[in-house]
């Protein structure tokens, strides 16, 4: 069965590792990630943006979720990622949802705040997470786009005054990452974790995280970093899939022959994620 985020992000926090977050937008790609943590004892995140919502319906996006959870040994979460409007949230706790992510980070520091506060105050009493964002992170999600110049890293102490007001379960930093492919090797600022991981002392979580180099994510998560999210690499790992079986048979049709290659080679990703980020053998 889905569990609430909270016990994932509790876990992790009490732990020392990460949890894997994958985005979903269709079958395959959740059984990929399921068959993924099953294989690696690991719990996982389940996570839907608006795009994923939009593209397949939150009535399809939660029957997915739902029957891989009620299959599964290990524990799952779903997940709104990248939220940014009350009435969606609410939407999505009446579906089902287990944890939700408000992102404020576009409006003033007190606007973000009172969002936040009213999302938690509906989110808490039915046993769902909350996880807020601080800071910009630049880059393209789904129809959300935060240019390198509106960019802005997470302040340690506005994070310390933001966690203490609202009461939020977890918080995405902004610390040099981004959505989308980087162009070149991103640089994170760990100083700057570490400070915020001092300030504040609930789940920080890290978005972006699609092409940043294995030891720094090593270096990040004993530094607080409990929740990874990872969308961009199942995308590209999906569409190299389809491509080798295209190369190999251009007159290929059979969707099933073109989408079960995919689906293995996203699994592979989350495999290799999952034991990077220290959650595998932890369900």
């Amino acid at each position: 069965m889905l569990v609430s985020g909270k016990e994932l992000f509790q876990a992790a926090k009490q732990g020392g590792y990460a949890v894997g977050a994958f985005n979903v937008n269709n079958m395959e790609i959740v059984q990929a990630i399921l068959e993924a943590a099953e294989e690696e004892k690991s719990p996982v995140f389940l996570q839907a943006s608006q795009g994923a919502i939009k593209y397949a319906g939150i009535e399809y996006i939660v029957a997915l979720a739902r029957t891989a959870a009620e299959k599964a040994k290990v524990p799952v979460a779903l997940n709104l990622d990248h939220g940014t409007s009350f009435t969606q949230v609410v939407q999505c706790i009446r579906h089902g949802f287990t944890a939700v992510m408000i992102d404020g980070s576009k409006y003033p520091f007190e606007e973000n705040i009172a969002i936040t506060q009213k999302v938690i105050e509906i989110a808490h009493p039915c046993g769902v997470s909350v996880e807020a964002e601080l800071g910009k992170i630049g880059g393209t999600e789904d129809d959300i786009t935060v240019s390198d110049a509106e960019a802005a890293f997470t302040d340690p102490q506005e994070a310390a005054e933001f966690v203490e007001r609202t009461k939020v379960d977890a918080l995405a930093i902004a610390i040099g990452t981004a959505h989308g492919v980087y162009k070149g090797e991103p640089k994170l600022d760990f100083a700057r974790l570490e400070k915020i991981r001092n300030a504040v002392d609930i789940p920080l979580v890290l978005h972006g995280a699609s092409g940043v180099p294995e030891d720094a994510i090593r270096k990040a998560v004993p530094l607080g970093i409990c929740k990874i999210n990872i969308d961009t690499e199942l995308r590209q790992a999906f569409t190299k899939g389809v491509q080798q079986v295209v190369l190999n048979n251009p007159k290929e049709y059979d969707p099933r022959k073109l989408l079960g290659p995919a689906r293995e080679e996203m699994k592979q990703v989350v495999k290799a994620k999952m034991r990077l980020f220290g959650c595998a053998g932890r369900a």
